[in-house]
């Protein structure tokens, strides 16, 4: 009889102890089989057997670590996962048991388990006890220093050998005290990846008791060199990081508030900081150096070096902060304009005209006559200043390329991109193997692209009706990991699969007939039936059974509605040859695919004769559709208010926001004519708040109704004006793939333009400036039509200024001046009139870019005089100034 064996299955630790303590090393050994084998058993046990057996883990886990005489072997057994979540929190019956090994094992033992990343917190009390009395240095993993600097905030640091743990945490100050590892582990507090949490435990990082200031007081007593944590501050600040991260470390400088000596001595690395650091650490940097400078420890050149780097920078507050020091150090030693003026025209770069004009002036307060090499240096910077300064430029600096900046209706060349370009979509020739690595492809996916799908649809249609046979038997080896291709788990059910999957399993006669009967109801992937994107998935799935079901019956040679382009445009010519090609072999075109193939196709009144020649049902069809002609969808359009977020606790009224709706009418062709599942895209809809469905679709949803970009942008509206009130994101990238597609580019589309630019994700408002550009590059861009939307939404609140600003400044700098100063100079007076909202002066200030750019003239927008006549040097005065300079010298 095993007693050891009976000890762990009952349970019984202390037994387990008193058994082991006299047992040898080849002893101990000799129990590890049964033990392993005791391990593998349980781990076969279901998770109610092994809840009752939690002592009998304990006991194995123990039992294990102490028999084990490898230090590799015996940490792996005390780290192991299975047995970690029913180990006891107290470690005392293991450090017991391991007490008798040699120092170095337990060394050796406490270092494998510091370097588990995963459970090194967890293990720090174990480890801290196997390394006391070893003499061993303390292990300097990440994990392991961010271990022990939280229990030495949390006071529970295991004390030292010969001392009884303390009843009651202890403070901060008493723990580093006490410890023998605080000199040896605070110098890694630096080293980390990232900074353990316990240090930004605080609120005043000058408070007793709290990790910067007992620091600071390890430093003062000399427990700790000083310059260790100014150094490791200082280099920890240099390799980068999240903000959050770094305010430890800049707290802790502040807390031990270098000498001038001390912080002249990091000059290079204070430079580095005000360069390239995140914008709190960077205005820190650029404290110490004025501060460096002032004492008069920051040489001429260490300043022009700081101010070409800080003058790089797109915070304006370090910009203005910058060039207030250069002024100072210009009035100081007017000798040094050599080396700082060239490091003041860096600021001639900035996309701030405002901050340009003030490096302008300073250049312009210290340069002399006599330099004329400098002269010239500054002339060659100056080509980087907006049109305005420029001219002002060439008069102080002499010669300067295009001083006019190429404006005036001869100077200036709109730039837009170039309209975007569609790929052909071609199925016709590609081989089985091509169609089997697709489809095996697109059964994995969890976002396929419509040009995928419908390539793999039309594949699949086409060599089923050449050969199923040796298309069922190439794809099954594809496709043998998906659940529903296996011949024993009985037939598929068709709500569980994707499109493609719909067709492949048909192929392989995994699908019943019945199932797939258009008489079924056609399961979206959506929450409700109301909404769009559950019934544009639910089209796209009837289609796809729709062709599943002939694949079993009567298979089609090639589907009707398969896009001519990438973007899920079929052409007139393509549409009207496949319905020749169907006539002559006699077969009847499936009622959904021809459905589809009308939303599909591009309108072209010229191709109706030929279609009316097929002299079918579907060519008299297709003849009218094209001649009905691309007539912008109606809709009417309404302001509404809604309230978001619940009803707070105490009673206070919920936050009422305004928006713009749209409401389609109903659609009586696709209503009549059509089959049922196209029923709702034509049914009367109104732009509500939110729908619910499953997302990552609706980049592919836009091939359903590829030439109606009107209706598609009332169905997308909502979303993006959740996009521009809310936290809501992504519907921008839907927005600038739609104002690629067909149709009119009409009143609905504009409007979604005009939100999305003010959205309130930068990803969302870079997308809406993509769908401006192209539809400007297309021609299709009413600027006056989009300007009295976004006045529209400045004034309700849905557009913010400084949002539409951004939006904006993207926009131009591509060269788009003219076309965007057309739409602002439409939506200027929502901001100006009633008062000038906020933000407004940065709305101006692109404007003003924009007209001296490309010499627009025109009258004044409403309120821009007035706005120009305000005192004071605000930004709102200054750039309404500078517009209306801007306009009186373009118009003069």
């Amino acid at each position: 009889m095993n007693t050891l064996l009976d000890a762990v299955r009952t349970g019984r630790c202390d037994r387990v102890t008193t058994l082991i303590t006299p047992l040898t090393d080849s002893e101990r050994r000799a129990h590890l089989p049964e033990l392993t084998a005791l391990r593998r058993e349980i781990r076969s046990w279901d998770w109610s057997r092994r809840w009752d057996a939690e002592s009998t883990l304990r006991a194995l886990h123990l039992a294990g670590a102490a028999c084990h005489t490898g230090p590799a072997a015996a940490a792996s057994w005390i780290a192991a996962r299975d047995l970690r979540e029913v180990r006891p929190h107290d470690t005392a019956p293991l450090v017991a048991l391991l007490a008798a090994r040699d120092r170095a094992w337990r060394a050796d033992v406490a270092h494998r388990l510091a370097a588990r990343t995963a459970t090194v917190e967890d293990d720090y009390p174990l480890i801290r006890a196997l390394l006391q009395g070893t003499g061993a240095p303390a292990p300097t993993t990440d994990g392991f220093v961010q271990a022990w600097a939280r229990a030495t905030t949390t006071g529970t640091t295991t004390a030292p050998a010969g001392r009884r743990p303390h009843p009651r945490p202890r403070p901060l100050r008493v723990a580093l005290r006490e410890d023998p590892y605080t000199a040896e582990l605070v110098p890694h507090l630096f080293r980390t990846a990232e900074p353990a949490p316990a240090l930004t435990w605080y609120d005043d990082p000058r408070t007793p008791g709290r990790w910067p200031a007992e620091l600071a007081h390890l430093a003062a007593e000399g427990t700790v060199a000083r310059h260790t944590l100014l150094t490791g501050s200082i280099n920890r600040l240099l390799r980068g990081g999240r903000t959050a991260h770094l305010a430890f470390y800049t707290d802790l400088l502040d807390v031990l508030d270098p000498t001038t000596d001390e912080r002249a001595e990091h000059t290079a690395d204070w430079i580095a900081l005000a360069a390239d650091a995140p914008s709190p650490t960077a205005a820190r940097a650029q404290q110490t150096l004025t501060a460096l400078f002032e004492a008069g420890r920051l040489p001429a050149g260490h300043l022009a070096d700081m101010s070409t780097a800080v003058l790089f920078r797109p915070e304006k507050k370090l910009v203005r902060a910058q060039l207030v020091l250069l002024g100072k150090a210009l009035r100081r030693d007017a000798a040094d304009r050599f080396t700082l003026l060239p490091a003041t025209a860096a600021a001639f770069g900035h996309t701030d005209t405002a901050l340009q004009d003030k490096a302008l002036k300073l250049v312009a307060a210290h340069l002399r006559p006599d330099d004329d090499a400098l002269r010239a240096d500054l002339a060659f910077e100056a080509e980087q200043l907006g049109p305005a300064l420029r001219r002002t430029a060439a008069a102080l600096l002499g010669a300067i390329a295009d001083p006019d900046g190429g404006t005036g209706p001869d100077g200036y060349e709109e730039t837009l991109p170039t309209v975007p370009a569609h790929r052909p979509l071609t199925t016709a020739g590609r081989s089985v193997a091509e169609t089997v690595e697709l489809v095996a492809a697109l059964a994995k996916s969890n976002a396929p692209t419509a040009e995928e799908t419908e390539t793999a649809l039309d594949l699949l249609v086409r060599h089923a009706h050449q050969d199923r046979t040796a298309l069922a038997a190439a794809l099954l080896p594809a496709l043998a990991d998906r659940y529903w291709a296996g011949r024993d788990t009985g037939l598929a059910d068709p709500a569980h699969l994707s499109v493609t999957e719909l067709l492949a399993a048909a192929v392989l006669g995994r699908l019943a007939p019945a199932d797939l009967s258009p008489n079924r109801p056609v399961g979206g992937r959506g929450y409700g039936q109301n909404c769009i994107h559950d019934a544009l998935q639910r089209v796209t799935t009837a289609r796809a059974r729709e062709a599943a079901l002939r694949v079993l019956t009567d298979p089609l040679p090639f589907l009707l509605a398969t896009p001519t382009r990438d973007c899920g445009t079929l052409e007139p010519h393509d549409l009207i040859g496949r319905l020749t090609a169907y006539g002559r072999q006699g077969i009847a075109p499936a009622p959904t695919d021809f459905a589809q193939a009308l939303l599909r196709v591009r309108r072209d009144p010229q191709a109706a004769g030929a279609a009316a020649a097929l002299a079918t049902p579907e060519g008299r069809r297709l003849a009218d559709w094209l001649t009905t002609g691309p007539a912008a969808t109606p809709h009417t359009r309404h302001v509404t208010d809604q309230d978001r977020g619940p009803r707070n606790w105490w009673g206070a009224e919920r936050e009422t926001v305004r928006r713009i709706v749209l409401e389609l009418p109903e659609h009586p062709i696709v209503q009549q004519e059509f089959p049922a599942v196209f029923h709702p895209l034509g049914r009367p809809r109104t732009g509500t708040p939110h729908c619910w469905h499953w997302r990552g679709q609706e980049l592919a949803h836009l091939a359903v109704l590829p030439q109606d970009r009107e209706t598609q942008a009332v169905w997308l509206l909502p979303e993006l004006t959740e996009c521009a009130i809310a936290e809501d994101r992504g519907a921008g990238e839907v927005l600038s793939r739609l104002a690629e597609l067909g149709g009119p580019a009409g009143p609905a589309l504009h409007l979604a333009v005009a939100t999305a630019l003010g959205a309130r994700h930068a990803e969302d408002r870079l997308a809406a400036v993509d769908a401006l550009l192209v539809l400007a590059a297309r021609g299709e861009l009413d600027t006056a039509l989009l300007g009295r939307d976004l006045a529209e939404l400045l004034g309700l609140g849905t557009v913010k200024p400084n949002r539409l600003a951004d939006a904006a400044r993207t926009a131009a700098a591509t060269g788009a001046y003219a076309t965007t100063w057309a739409a602002l100079a439409v939506a200027l007076p929502a901001v100006l009139t009633d008062g000038p909202a906020r933000g407004a002066g940065e709305l101006l200030a692109v404007a003003a870019d924009c007209v001296e750019h490309c010499g627009a003239g025109g009258p004044l927008p409403e309120g821009l005089a007035e706005a120009a006549a305000r005192k004071g040097t605000s930004q709102l005065a200054t750039q309404a100034r500078r517009l209306q300079a801007a306009l009186n010298v373009t118009t003069g």
